[in-house]
């Protein structure tokens, strides 16, 4: 059985993920690292308090590593402040991970991520996602999900107006550009994460919706 390490995993999907791989059996100890725990308890769930700016690498060992940390510019504060959380602490979890053992990486991107994007927020998403797959991880596995449904625990007013409206013209949209539910994107991850793929794969949202479903 395997240990698993979490960042990201009180956020949206990240909550979706925890509690497919408490119940998965193949996994025997489930790390998160946090900044304030969650209000659940599992025998296999070890919630560690964790500090991204003064970090404790040996807190960063696991056979598996998920991450699911993301922010907004306006949650953020700044681009500056974006970048932190979205590249930086991604890629310092990363490369710990790696360095301590950690082979097989998976991790939400965004739809449209792109290092060459004239957006800024693309822009990251592309620069983390090339940086991810020179580290060496023997699976290399990004998401790219297009807008995530789900409750929110900071509400969004853009993201609620569109949860809202879209799901009503998803029907009118290419599959990869409708909204997808966090809970599908967190049941792609688990799945892919067990399943025999090498080297660096890219998962977009019409692809991630399928697996998710599972044989039809």
């Amino acid at each position: 059985m395997k240990t698993v390490l979490i960042i990201g995993g009180t956020g949206l999907t990240g909550k979706k993920l925890t509690r497919l791989l408490l119940a998965d059996k193949r996994y025997q100890h489930v790390k998160l690292l946090v900044r304030k725990p969650m209000d659940i308890i599992y025998e296999k769930l070890e919630q560690i308090p964790y500090d991204f700016d003064s970090p404790d690498y040996n807190k960063i060992v696991a056979d598996e590593l998920f991450c699911c940390l993301g922010t907004t510019i306006k949650n953020a504060g700044s681009k500056k402040a974006f970048y932190q959380v979205d590249y930086e602490y991604v890629l310092q979890t990363a490369q710990v991970a790696y360095k301590y053992g950690c082979r097989k990486f998976a991790m939400v991107s965004s739809m449209g991520a792109n290092k060459k994007s004239m957006f800024f927020y693309n822009k990251t998403k592309g620069e983390i996602e090339e940086a991810v797959t020179k580290i060496g991880f023997e699976s290399c596995l990004i998401f790219r999900p297009s807008l995530l449904l789900g409750h929110r625990s900071h509400v969004r007013f853009g993201e609620s107006i569109a949860q809202i409206v879209l799901p009503k013209i998803a029907f009118l949209l290419p599959q990869k550009y409708r909204p997808i539910q966090s809970k599908s994107v967190a049941a792609a991850m688990q799945l892919v994460m067990n399943a025999d793929y090498k080297g660096v794969c890219i998962f977009e949202s019409n692809e991630i919706a399928v697996i998710a479903a599972g044989p039809q």
